[in-house]
């Protein structure tokens, strides 16, 4: 394996959005390798399993997570949603062996040690398994926006009928925020003009809620 050390000289970034995996990592090692990475934003860590991943984000993965990341906070105060954003916090747990470091995550309702709400955005394929990482820290609902649409899971507690999702079910509507219009905010995220799609956006939003 590649000593962490040498990895920021190994890791030569010149793919706009470049994948690194790892076999065989300890927990030791990779919380050493937080450590030296220290909070830096060029980089995506997840663990699993002895499976380190690395991700350099392209601008058009931080482009996408970031517009969804806005307009939901736009949702949230529109709506009077108890929310807390954490963001792409690195969440740990190494009794299950897992790390993982979301694109956009909320807790709703309360804050709490794990979020309730993860969103990710996929540009590349394949990588460590992103539902059972997310599955073992405990998180309720995962959103993954790909090929310019959402695709929702919920975590079920019986998840046998679920297996090859890792427990999660595929379901059409979010349940924890099951008056988000998510089709509207597929729209909005796909217009070109992130300030006329951020206004459009909480218009829509404003006129659902005087309707009611």
């Amino acid at each position: 394996m590649l000593l962490l050390d040498d990895l920021s000289r190994w890791l030569n970034i010149d793919d706009p959005e470049e994948q690194r995996i790892f076999a065989n990592v300890t927990w030791s090692q990779y919380e050493a390798l937080l450590a030296e990475l220290d909070d830096s934003l060029a980089y995506r860590v997840n663990y699993l399993d002895g499976v380190l991943e690395i991700v350099a984000p392209s601008r058009r993965h931080e482009t996408g997570k970031t517009r969804i990341g806005t307009l939901l906070e736009i949702y949230f105060l529109e709506t009077d949603t108890e929310y807390f954003p954490t963001g792409s916090t690195t969440f740990r747990n190494p009794e299950q062996q897992v790390g993982a470091e979301p694109d956009e995550s909320y807790c709703i309702g309360t804050d709490k040690e794990f979020p309730d709400l993860v969103i990710e955005v996929i540009v590349t394929s394949g990588g460590i398994a992103r539902l059972e990482r997310f599955r073992r820290l405990g998180v309720r609902e995962v959103w993954f926006w790909q090929h310019q649409r959402f695709l929702i899971y919920h975590l079920r507690e019986d998840w046998t009928p679920f297996a090859q999702t890792f427990g999660y079910e595929a379901i059409h509507h979010s349940e924890l925020l099951p008056d988000l219009d998510l089709e509207l905010l597929g729209e909005c995220i796909q217009n070109p003009n992130p300030l006329a799609a951020a206004k459009a956006f909480r218009q829509r939003v404003e006129n659902k809620r005087n309707q009611v």
